[in-house]
């Protein structure tokens, strides 16, 4: 039987085609692996380690000395990302990335001045010193990630917002665009994206101006994102009914309401400190919809679940044990069982395994100058 030389010629080219794809495959792996080399030495160079070891967007990593049992741990716990399961991150396996150093401390009013950890920032100097109205094309301009336009006029030593509510003139000025928050890193396009806008705005202003390198700044998005991941940690509380018997909307509302909750914009309930307003932890529907005034009077719920957003909340193992207490208290009045998001009963062992993971991340914000609830979690948690 003779061979078909189109066949043949189809399957070298089959083979070839295999061997590229790997081929590449392998080369992007290894640009992958030295870009996180690269960023684990790009942040400060004095500061110390939060931990031994990081890991991709999972929980934070327990003590060596196996202090909290990862089966204990029940699955109510929500991190920034699904790379790497609850019990990987328990153990200490690795997934070939160490965790960046610590963020330097803050100085000056905190959430006001530019934060050069965390930003990237342009300075620049117009000449002769420009009013807001000069800026007003930039401030309404928006880019990949939050930004801030801050300055400082004359003698005045701190730096003020650039708005409508502060006319100037600014003899300082600083572009600011956050590096990272919970929808990832700032790439380098967005990072390049950013100082084209800067540019512009500072050959309007005649003004001297201080860059960074975009490549670095890429780099070190890329670090800060890892750093957070490894603290980004949600906590959730299921209080569930069943379907055969859920809890009427207007005795849900009543209940909450009763128990110090308030019904937000944004449709969930939300439990507020007294003192600053912040919010500690919020109660919502179980599929996550939002409730309004109206759905309430005329829905049924098989559940609901409490959430706490360890990073964005202040001392946030006090708020995790009102909170563990409140459910306690939902629970019995709405006769519903305290269960995980595997629908699996959670008692008093379980519920202080989380509390042992609040505290391990609180922790880690701590040691890392990220103050929990303050502005600088506040801006990378968002």
């Amino acid at each position: 039987m003779t061979t078909n030389p189109l066949f043949l010629g189809l399957l070298a080219a089959g083979v070839l085609l295999v061997l590229g794809i790997l081929v590449y495959n392998w080369i992007q792996v290894r640009r992958l692996r030295d870009r996180r080399r690269s960023a684990t030495a790009n942040l400060s160079a004095d500061a110390q380690p939060t931990r031994d070891a990081g890991h991709g967007r999972a929980e934070p990593m327990f003590g060596s000395s196996g202090d909290v049992n990862a089966e204990a741990i029940p699955q109510s716990v929500a991190t920034r990302g699904p790379e790497e399961t609850p019990e990987a991150a328990v153990s200490g396996e690795s997934a070939g990335f160490v965790l960046p150093q610590r963020l330097a401390a803050r100085t000056g009013r905190e959430g006001i001045a530019p934060d050069g950890d965390i930003e990237c920032v342009v300075w620049l100097t117009p000449s002769p010193p420009a009013p807001t109205s000069a800026l007003a094309s930039a401030l309404a301009t928006r880019c990949a990630k939050p930004t801030r336009w801050l300055g400082r006029g004359g003698t005045d030593p701190h730096w003020r917002a650039i708005d409508s509510a502060n006319p100037g003139p600014w003899h300082e000025i600083a572009a600011c665009m956050l590096l990272a928050d919970r929808s990832g890193a700032a790439s380098r396009d967005d990072v390049e994206a950013f100082l084209r806008l800067v540019d512009s705005v500072a050959s309007g202003l005649h003004a001297e101006c201080v860059w960074p390198d975009e490549r670095d700044e890429a780099v070190r998005a890329e670090a800060l994102d890892r750093l957070c991941a490894d603290l980004d940690v949600q906590i959730g509380i299921t209080l569930l009914k069943g379907d055969s018997n859920p809890i009427a909307g207007t005795r849900l509302r009543g209940v909450a309401e009763a128990s110090g909750f308030r019904l937000s914009a944004a449709g969930q309930f939300e439990f507020m400190q007294e003192d600053t307003g912040a919010v500690l932890y919020s109660l919502q529907k179980l599929s996550g919809e939002p409730f309004t005034v109206e759905s309430l009077r005329a829905v049924s719920v098989p559940g609901i679940v409490l959430l706490l957003d360890v990073p964005r909340v202040p001392e946030p193992v006090k708020a995790f044990d009102q909170m563990r207490l409140l459910a306690k208290r939902l629970a019995q009045t709405l006769e519903a069982t305290l269960v995980d998001d595997n629908h699996r009963p959670i008692d008093d062992a379980a519920l202080a395994a989380i509390r042992a993971q609040v505290q391990v991340t609180a922790s880690g914000l701590r040691e890392g100058h990220i103050e929990a609830g303050g502005q600088r979690a506040l801006r990378l948690f968002g």
